[in-house]
């Protein structure tokens, strides 16, 4: 198989990267339903569904805001209006939507945390639409920049770049497969209180993207940062509490080792 794949049927050119995208949000959406359905959800349905519309319109202009700006030096013309018009970003749609979600819960009182139920369906439908990523090579901006080491490959220009998407691939599997550990334990052994999974899940791939933005080809024009990447930072600001409250925590863990 070629990278990018681009798989035609019936004489027509299939995206691969929008049907994989499609797919993720409905398969994210059918997994949320299918946890509600076997979780004690304290959140009256009423709630719930007023923080998933928070969620989606924040994510949807959290998502465009970043795409937008992952493009600040661009020289404008009616194609890149088009261009940057479609743009978007799952690393503002995450931030966006949390926004969305805690604007929303404010609006309808709702104190408690909404976060836990949808850590797994979001890491999910991350997975499926990275592998869309991944098989687009460098029609999509999540390729990497030229290497020589061993895990360089060829997305689709004869030049052997870091395949980011595949790395994210692996992290998101180890990611899940450590969140699904924590989960299986008690609370209490755990050291996690409702609502912190979700925040764990936010701090483990945010940290992830800003370290892994390096290796694209990024427009770093703020501190010798891209667009991303401030917003990691904001983004692990916003946690900061949750940061600092495992620090003791894992200081008596390591003890014990």
């Amino acid at each position: 198989m070629e990278i990018p794949f681009e798989p035609i049927l019936f004489g027509i050119n299939i995206n691969i990267h929008l049907i994989l995208e499609y797919l993720a949000f409905i398969v994210g959406f059918r997994y949320y339903a299918f946890l509600r359905k076997r979780s004690t959800d304290e959140i009256s349905s009423n709630n719930r569904l007023s923080i998933i519309i928070g969620a989606t319109f924040g994510a949807l202009i959290g998502s465009r805001i970043i795409g937008f700006l992952e493009y600040p030096f661009i020289e404008y013309s009616q194609n890149t209006w088009i261009e940057l018009l479609n743009a978007k970003s799952i690393m503002g749609g995450l931030f966006g939507g949390l926004l969305g979600v805690e604007i929303s819960k404010k609006i309808i009182g709702e104190e408690r945390s909404s976060g836990d139920l949808f850590t797994f369906p979001i890491l999910l439908g991350i997975f499926i639409g990275r592998i869309g990523c991944f098989l687009s090579g460098t029609n999509e901006f999540t390729y990497g920049i030229e290497t020589s080491s061993l895990f360089g490959m060829d997305l689709g220009d004869g030049i052997s770049r870091h395949p980011i998407a595949l790395y994210e691939l692996v992290f998101l599997l180890l990611l899940a497969i450590i969140l699904r550990q924590i989960q299986k334990k008690n609370l209490e052994v755990s050291g996690l209180i409702s609502g912190e999974m979700f925040q764990w899940f936010m701090i483990s791939y945010f940290s992830f993207r800003f370290f892994i933005e390096f290796l694209k080809p990024n427009e770093f024009f703020i501190m010798g940062l891209s667009s991303v990447q401030i917003l990691c930072i904001i983004c692990l600001l916003y946690y900061y509490k949750t940061i600092l409250k495992s620090i003791p925590y894992a200081g008596k863990k390591i003890h014990l080792l």
